[in-house]
């Protein structure tokens, strides 16, 4: 690709993602909102969480009144931008969870987000949402003796809170090398809790299907405040006994809510359809999501289309939790994530780069991410997903819809339910910290390809970050 990220004359490279780019139907905005309006249900955001959310109770409850209020298009947001994994990944540990309300409840969350990873698919298949999905698992790299020796006190920990080996399992070279041929690899951990998928596709075809269901959906329609029965644009109000705020990354652009989540960007690229024999260099036969253990998080798919999808984190949270299209954009960030790529995989190092994005996923200060109803004024919740958002939303949903509806379930006991994580720090205090966090992850990364031994620099760290 040479200095690759010089930008090609490709008109990809001006849209949104490689999913927008791909998904088929357009992105042609639904009416806005004209006036005030009466519901059952409003909700605020029409990504996953806010789609979801309509979708089962719609399904539970036909008679509703449902609105659904999206300042851009159904998708524009994390939804429609994100990896493409649909993991069983919850960003809080078991321990946080188990501290909220014991042991048992931990393990039911875990179970449950197992359990929703095939709820997404089994939904997708009966609406006929073809998101190029495919159950192929996770495999998680290891490739130094400091992340081999992660890798090995994670499957000890799972093994702790009962965890099988068909839930997470440690793997030699030998056997990690049979799924991803990536350089220097020692071992991996693989567990069989993850889809690839399409985020696009799944989130425009959900859009569909809950309007088959008579759900309304008022795009460029941007909210600007919530409270008890109502939510409030500059278009009209939706009065509503339960308003919803499922805005996740943009959650901050609502009065009142400022620190209540903080938007950190993630930036992906995506290459160019991959030849049959660069895969049979690579592996990903089954298009097993990837990713390693190093601090600085990245991720990759294997896409339907035979791209390499590949992003992670590391582009700057910016002061007062700004979010505006110019983020989207990194290119250091982007020549770094190249550079990563090709050091995981060599023979990539002459291909095409196509696209390349990035956008705002939403963090709690306690790295929790929550759901919940307050009965009193009405206004439900649901965010926080660290990242961790394709699988976690359709949890939120079906539990909303449970609480909303009343209802006393298991869903409606897991831990996470009512959970209220602290407010973020006023600026620049949030603004110095949030970036420090990120810097020593990156320099964790470092200290341990000089040393070889585990970062002392993420020992001191870790704690502050969730």
């Amino acid at each position: 690709m040479g200095c690759a990220l010089n930008r090609p004359p490709d008109p990809h490279w001006e849209r949104l993602s490689l999913w927008h780019d791909t998904v088929d139907g357009g992105w042609g905005p639904r009416p806005g909102l004209s006036g005030d309006v009466d519901a059952d249900v409003a909700i605020v955001g029409a990504g996953f969480t806010g789609l979801w959310t309509a979708y089962y109770l719609a399904e539970a409850d036909p008679t509703l009144r449902i609105v659904v209020l999206e300042a851009e298009t159904a998708g524009f947001g994390a939804s429609g931008r994100n990896g493409g994994w649909c993991s069983a990944l919850f960003p809080a540990s078991l321990r946080t969870l188990a501290a909220l309300t014991d042991r048992d409840g931990a393990l039911a969350q875990h179970r449950a987000m197992r359990e929703t990873v095939d709820e997404v698919i089994r939904v997708a298949a009966a609406e006929g949402i073809d998101a190029h999905i495919a159950k192929g698992g996770t495999i998680a790299l290891a490739r130094s003796r400091a992340q081999a020796r992660r890798a090995r006190a994670e499957v000890a920990e799972a093994r702790r809170w009962g965890r099988g080996e068909d839930d997470l399992r440690l793997l030699d070279r030998g056997e990690a090398t049979a799924v991803l041929r990536g350089s220097r690899t020692v071992g991996a951990t693989y567990t069989p809790d993850c889809a690839a998928l399409h985020p696009a596709r799944l989130v425009r075809g959900l859009a569909t299907a809950v309007e088959r269901r008579g759900v309304t959906i008022h795009e460029r329609t941007r909210v600007r405040s919530i409270g008890p029965g109502r939510a409030h644009t500059a278009d009209g109000d939706v009065r509503a006994a339960t308003v919803v705020r499922a805005t996740e990354g943009y959650t901050p652009s609502l009065r009142g809510e400022e620190r209540t989540l903080v938007p950190v960007y993630s930036l992906i690229i995506a290459t160019e359809p991959l030849a049959p024999a660069v895969w049979e260099e690579i592996g990903l036969a089954r298009r097993e999501t990837f990713t390693d253990h190093r601090h600085l998080i990245v991720y990759g798919q294997r896409t339907a289309d035979d791209r390499l999808v590949f992003g992670g984190r590391g582009a700057p949270y910016h002061l007062g939790s700004r979010v505006r299209p110019e983020y989207d954009r990194d290119e250091a960030v982007f020549a770094r994530l190249h550079a990563t790529l090709v050091d995981l995989f060599p023979m990539l190092a002459g291909t095409r780069v196509t696209h390349a994005w990035g956008g705002a996923l939403g963090i709690p200060r306690d790295w929790c991410a929550s759901v919940g109803l307050d009965r009193e004024t009405g206004l439900a919740w649901a965010g926080g997903y660290v990242g961790d958002g394709v699988s976690t939303t359709n949890l939120a949903g079906r539990t909303l819809r449970d609480l909303i509806l009343g209802r006393d379930t298991g869903l409606t006991r897991l831990p996470w339910v009512g959970h209220r994580s602290p407010a973020w720090e006023r600026e620049p205090w949030r603004w110095l910290g949030i970036n420090a966090g990120l810097r020593a992850m990156s320099l964790a990364d470092a200290e341990e390809s000089v040393t070889r031994l585990p970062s002392l620099v993420a020992k001191a760290v870790s704690p502050l970050l969730g």
